[in-house]
């Protein structure tokens, strides 16, 4: 019996937890089962408490405090560890029938998402078939105030495509907190952001001349400089290259454009077409009633 999932990415910030409690409620509201994971083992605020949260099995302040590691590295031992016990998860999503959408909520450390194995080795896991055998959608949250910055933005989209390679399963890629840059960007200007076009970088004032910078070690003088445009070019030149990553629009706070995710989700993990035809109970037969009267 296959099941079906969201992994909901991105880095620091992008929403990522926010937007699974947009999707929980609209998925209550449209009578759906929904399977809330945390996966981020220093997450400790939720809209909705999930039902089954990593930090029952390792949390980041334990094994920051017993192993002496930093956020990162010790992030990276929690889910080494999550690895290791693999059974944590199995035995919670078995028994869950295909009507469920299970969300797992991960954390924001980028180095998950563009070369640390660990999570192509969790998705092949709840991928394999015979076990889970979980349909699996990767959904990408980049914040949507990136946009602002031309070379910030560009950065965030090699992140989206370093983890759209290496995971290797249905990829959305998302725009976040769209209502942050409400009157700062014009609609035709945001069409070059969601289908990325290299030439935005064209339009950044003219670099200074690297040879007139009087202090090598000005952060804000070596920003502006040519090496470092050209650098920007070179990683919008690789995006361009493999063209896999275009964006969605999302406002948390907007009931249609959680919707509108949401369908794409479903699309690409073919979760209507294993639903069965449901037949109507009372309630839906007196709620039709009264929308005809």
């Amino acid at each position: 019996m296959s099941k079906f999932g969201a992994l909901i990415m991105g880095p620091a910030g992008a929403g990522k937890t926010t937007f699974c409690s947009a999707l929980i409620n609209h998925l209550q509201n449209n009578r759906r089962s929904c399977f809330y994971v945390n996966l981020d083992p220093a997450a400790d605020e939720f809209a909705y408490e999930p039902d089954l949260d990593i930090k029952d099995l390792i949390s980041l302040e334990d094994v920051m405090e017993e192993m002496g590691l930093g956020p990162n590295g010790g992030l990276i031992y929690c889910f080494e560890f999550l690895l290791e016990n693999l059974d944590f998860l199995t035995e919670a999503l078995d028994p869950l029938s295909e009507e469920y959408l299970i969300l797992f909520d991960m954390p924001g450390q980028i180095e998950l998402y563009t070369h640390v194995p660990i999570l192509p080795a969790l998705v092949k896991h709840l991928t394999r078939t015979g076990a889970l055998d979980i349909s699996l959608c990767a959904a990408y949250l980049l914040e949507a105030t990136f946009v602002v910055d031309n070379a910030k933005f560009f950065a965030g989209t090699l992140s989206a495509m370093s983890a759209m390679i290496m995971l290797e399963v249905p990829h959305v890629n998302i725009l976040s907190k769209m209502d942050l840059i409400k009157g700062q960007i014009g609609s035709r200007q945001l069409k070059r952001f969601l289908d990325p076009d290299t030439t935005l970088l064209d339009d950044d004032d003219e670099a200074e001349d690297e040879d007139e910078l009087k202090d090598p070690a000005d952060t804000e003088a070596l920003m502006h400089g040519k090496s470092f445009k050209r650098l920007n070019k070179a990683v919008a030149g690789l995006i361009d290259s493999f063209s896999m990553v275009s964006y969605l629009k999302l406002d948390a706070q907007d009931e249609d454009s959680v919707a509108a995710i949401l369908s794409y989700i479903d699309e690409s993990i073919q979760y209507h077409e294993a639903q069965e035809p449901k037949e109507l109970v009372e309630d839906d037969i007196d709620e039709m009633g009264d929308e005809a009267e």
